[in-house]
């Protein structure tokens, strides 16, 4: 079991930017990927940033140039470093862990989840 917890959402305005952090505990050495998703109000969840095992990082197209995915070596911390936000990336972002990369090609059970942060953007 890998147990995870975001942390460093707020509300921001627009050209801002933010870090989130999430903290993982638990079966850590069994982590092949992990990643961040965001849930926007009246959307789906969808992925946003995944770094594998071996480092290689992925981006989804809407975010790719602003959002930066790092983690350390032991996989107990992972963050996102996001600049220029705007108010579309108003949403509640989640960390995952899984064996999948990038980690959205897995379905949803097959990873681990956290509670989610609040990133609100104001124009």
């Amino acid at each position: 079991q890998v147990q995870l917890r975001e942390s460093g959402g707020g509300s921001v305005q627009s050209g801002g930017s933010l870090r989130l952090s999430c903290a993982a505990s638990g079966d850590t050495y069994s982590i092949n990927s992990m990643g961040w998703f965001r849930q926007a109000p009246g959307k789906l969840r969808e992925g946003v940033a995944s770094i594998a095992h071996d480092g290689s990082s992925f981006y989804h197209v809407s975010v790719k140039g602003r959002f930066t995915i790092s983690r350390n070596n032991a996989k107990t911390m992972l963050y996102l470093q996001i600049h220029s936000l705007e108010p579309e990336d108003t949403a509640i972002y989640y960390c995952a862990a899984g064996p999948c990369s990038p980690i959205w090609v897995c379905s949803d059970s097959r990873n681990y989840w956290g509670q989610g942060t609040q990133v609100t953007v104001s124009s």
